[in-house]
Formats: C-alpha cells, sequence, structure tokens
C-alpha cells in the first residue's frame, strides 16, 4: 500500500544549524501518525515542509501520492492544515470564517453547503453568528478544524492541536479526530503531551532535529529500554531525587513519585535503601512498573548531543 505521507532524509538548515537532521518517514493512509518531541525540537518544521509550506535543504517528501517539491498546489488540494497558532479572522463570524476558507476551494454553492454540515459537526451550529474573537480556547479550535475539514481533504495535519485548552475540551477534540480516522482520514498530529501519544497508531520521537524512534506506542514502551524500570513512592521525593540522580543515571521525578531505570531491582535495592536512609526517609514503597511514553523519551534523548 502507497504511504500517504513519505519523508526521505527531509534536512531544513538555517545558517550553521540543522533544525531537521535527515528525517525519513512512512505513514500509512487511515493512521494517525502522532509526532512527539519538546518546543524546539523541529515537529512545526517537518509539518511545514511536509505540506509545501517549507522548501527542505534536501531530501525529498511525497503526500498523497504527489511530490510535495514539484506538485505543492495539487498537494494543498488534497490536505487540511490546522496551525498551531490560531490562523482564522477574529473579527469574523464563525459562519464567515467557514465560509471563507470554503471558497478558496469550493464553489459558492459548494461552500455554503460544507459551511452548514461542518457548523453541525463541530458543534457549532449555536455559535455560528458569533465573533471568532469571543469563543474560548476550545470552541477556537473546534472551529479551526472545521476550517480544515471544508474541502474534504484526504490527509489532514495538525500542529500542537490541544496546546492551550482545557482536559475536557482536548478530549472532545480527540473524540472528533477518530471520528475522522474511521472514515478514512489520515491525520498527522504534532505535540508536546507525552499523555496524547496513547491515542495514536504510530509515533515519532523527535529530539533537536532528530527521529530518534517511530513505532507503535507498546512497542515502544517493550522494546526500546534495556533493563528495568522502577517506581519509588515516599515523603520527601525532591531529597531523595537528588541523591538518586548521583547513583541512577536516568531518574526522573514522575508525579508524586520516582522513576528509576535500573540494570536489575535485586542489584539496585541496597543502592536505593541507602539513598534512603541519607535523605532521612522512613518508610518508602518500591515496585518494578511497565516503562511510560514519557520513560522512553528520556532514555532515548538522553545524551543527546548536540
Amino acid at each position: 500500500m502507497e504511504a500517504a505521507i513519505e519523508a526521505c532524509e527531509l534536512v531544513k538548515v538555517y545558517g550553521a544549524t540543522a533544525v531537521v537532521d535527515r528525517v525519513s518517514i512512512a505513514i500509512r493512509p487511515g493512521e494517525i501518525y502522532g509526532f512527539l518531541g519538546p518546543n524546539g525540537a523541529g515537529k512545526t518544521t517537518t509539518l511545514r515542509m511536509l505540506t509545501g509550506l517549507l522548501k527542505p535543504t534536501s531530501g525529498t517528501a511525497r503526500v498523497a501520492g504527489l511530490d510535495v517539491s514539484l506538485e505543492t498546489d495539487r498537494v494543498k488540494g488534497q490536505i487540511g492544515y490546522m496551525s498551531q497558532a490560531f490562523g482564522l479572522y477574529r473579527d469574523l463570524t464563525v459562519a464567515e470564517n467557514l465560509y471563507f476558507y470554503g471558497r478558496l476551494y469550493l464553489p459558492e454553492s459548494v461552500a455554503l453547503a460544507r459551511q452548514r454540515a461542518v457548523a453541525g459537526r463541530m458543534g457549532l451550529e449555536p455559535y455560528r453568528h458569533r465573533l471568532a474573537r469571543e469563543l474560548s480556547g476550545g470552541w477556537r479550535q473546534r472551529l479551526a478544524l472545521g476550517c480544515a475539514l471544508l474541502h474534504e481533504p484526504k490527509i489532514l495535519f495538525l500542529d500542537e492541536p490541544t496546546a492551550g485548552i482545557d482536559p475536557v475540551s482536548r478530549r472532545e477534540l480527540w473524540d472528533l479526530l477518530y471520528e475522522l480516522v474511521l472514515e478514512g482520514m489520515t491525520l498527522f498530529v504534532t505535540t508536546h503531551y507525552m499523555e496524547e501519544a496513547e491515542r495514536c497508531n504510530r509515533i515519532g520521537f523527535i529530539a533537536k532535529g532528530r527521529l530518534l524512534a517511530s513505532d507503535a506506542p507498546r512497542a515502544l514502551r517493550t522494546g526500546y529500554l534495556s533493563g528495568e524500570m522502577l517506581s519509588v513512592r515516599c515523603e520527601g521525593l525532591q531529597e531523595l531525587h537528588a541523591r538518586l540522580r548521583r547513583r541512577f543515571p536516568q531518574s526522573t521525578l514522575y508525579g508524586n513519585e520516582i522513576h528509576l531505570l535500573v540494570d536489575s531491582e535485586e542489584q539496585s535495592r541496597p543502592l536505593i535503601e541507602s539513598a534512603v536512609r541519607e535523605a532521612g526517609i522512613g518508610e518508602f514503597a518500591l515496585e518494578r512498573i511497565q516503562p511510560t511514553i514519557e520513560d522512553v523519551f528520556v532514555h532515548l534523548t538522553r545524551g543527546l548531543a548536540g
């Protein structure tokens, strides 16, 4: 099956810095591909090269079977793009924004019909006559998603679509994205929220412009770490963490616990108990756990040069 999105050795250089460094990915039709990494990792730059908004320094990209560099206009007709920043017209109403973006691709009668259909699907019908600037963050994102869907694209690119919105709105937005995938759409989603990775079919980890891994969430959790992951719970986590970091290269605060990557629990327990005594901590709980997506990312980025 031909890939819906394919990048081969994509590079983007600014000055002397490669902000994207030989990134290669292949995304199947109907797949949600999560592109994860911290701010400044190269996520948005990669997305812009895949959508034809930015010319790569080197490498190639194909989207919907089309060469992005040579067939940019045809590619744009096959994709939808929801940008990181709210890019719609704040002084236009919801209906006016939908109609305007529809007319970029569609005849007037079709744009009007699609405006009404998309407003209904996004739950925007009660807000059709409200100015975009008066919408809450979650409803703005729904409007932005609706505008990206007006011309019924095959592939949807979303650049941190849930950034800055509340957990309920985030979950509702993801419910809408799942509906699109069930209808056969392919999604490329950039994010720095590690918990959103579990919602994707596959994940690409990028840091400092380099693609570190690309696999299904379960495969990442089970196949990319050597050793055992332990959880330590106790009072005085900060003090204990400072001491454990000197003994274990991968020691991470994770909510109300510390995650440790060790060779084996049996060999590491004496060192952990020693650190607990030095920190003046009485009771503590130690157990072996399954690594999280964040644990894998921390491991892959530890010691990354450049």
